[in-house]
């Protein structure tokens, strides 16, 4: 009979989850292959017209650092800070800028929103669509609006955009569920 190990981290759909339930190895996988695919990009730099190279940059770098990142709500602030600073060298490295040089107006000039603002779109994203039916219905299936719950009627909340999750025996897990019902509706 084989015996099963235990592991420190586990990786699925290409989303890394420790054991504490802390992102932590994921952060640190996503910066990783980030600043690695930035350091063969650098290659090319004076090869092709800027247009190209951002381009190329976003495919290759943003893509990476947006997948699963509304698995990422609630880090803590120093993983929060490696994220951005995939997006800060993203930007050095596009608009040729030296690493002590000021990145709050570059990255503004490139309509790039910052790490915990991107991790609260995508989840607004989320459950945007699945209060209109867009989104999977595992997922529209946990929200509803108060205004659309029977006891509810008479109260002054009934009338606003307020949110409720249906009441589950979920465990403290962070999962899509925990995410999308316990962040969504406080967004």
């Amino acid at each position: 009979m084989p015996s099963l190990r235990r592991r420190r981290c586990v990786h699925g759909l290409g989303i890394y989850i420790d054991t504490d339930l802390s992102m932590r190895s994921h952060v640190q996988q996503t910066v990783a292959r980030c600043f690695a695919v930035l350091r063969q990009l650098r290659s090319i730099r004076r090869s092709v017209p800027t247009s190209i190279f951002q381009t190329l940059v976003v495919v290759l770098v943003l893509s990476k650092l947006n997948y699963g990142n509304a698995t990422l709500v609630g880090l803590p602030v120093n993983l929060l800070n490696r994220l951005q600073s995939v997006l800060n060298a993203a930007a050095r490295s596009i608009a040729d800028l030296r690493r002590s040089a000021h990145i709050t107006d570059t990255l503004a000039s490139f309509h790039w929103l910052r790490a915990p603002e991107r991790i609260k779109f995508k989840l607004a994203v989320i459950v945007h669509r699945a209060l209109h039916g867009t989104a999977p219905r595992y997922l529209s299936d946990w929200l509803s609006r108060v205004a659309y719950m029977p006891s509810q009627n008479r109260l002054r909340s009934s009338t606003s955009n307020q949110l409720t999750v249906r009441p589950s025996r979920l465990v403290s897990c962070h999962s899509w569920r925990t995410i999308i019902c316990f962040a969504g509706p406080k967004l």
